[in-house]
């Protein structure tokens, strides 16, 4: 019952924001100025664009064992929102990854201090329903104890 979720709702000048902290991020990869200049605008522009941007965050607990707790909880959160924006006939990607620690990034959600991200959810209409992925079956993972 800690409640640990805390959810940013970006508008597009917020997307290009966060857009740019994770262009930045990508420009460093790339050797030719021009190139990373253009890798730079592109995910600003593309971030911009996006129909919506939630950025889900978790209130970081100073005792570990409730930190461990709240962090599933944020990411069932993360789900019941994807699962919701399917029901309506949205589509999702959920996103994670080092940029969510970038100060730049972290600013541009408005995130506050004692505060993770955890996940950003994009949020749209679907231009097209994707091939499902191959899995493996969930035999695999499972082990039934007696």
């Amino acid at each position: 019952m800690t409640q640990p979720w805390r959810f940013y709702v970006l508008g597009p000048k917020a997307r290009r924001a966060y857009g740019a902290a994770l262009g930045a991020r990508k420009a460093r990869k790339v050797e030719d100025p021009e190139a990373a200049r253009l890798v730079r605008e592109k995910v600003e522009a593309e971030h911009e664009a996006l129909p919506a941007m939630i950025v889900v965050a978790m209130v970081e607990n100073d005792d570990p064992a409730t930190r461990e707790e709240d962090y599933a909880a944020v990411m069932m959160a993360v789900q019941n929102i994807a699962v919701a924006a399917a029901e309506v006939g949205l589509g999702t990607h959920i996103k994670t990854g080092a940029v969510m620690q970038d100060p730049a990034a972290r600013a541009a959600a408005g995130v506050r201090d004692g505060e993770r991200i955890v996940a950003v959810v994009n949020v749209g209409e679907p231009a097209e329903l994707p091939a499902a992925k191959e899995r493996s079956p969930a035999s695999v993972f499972t082990v039934w104890r007696p």
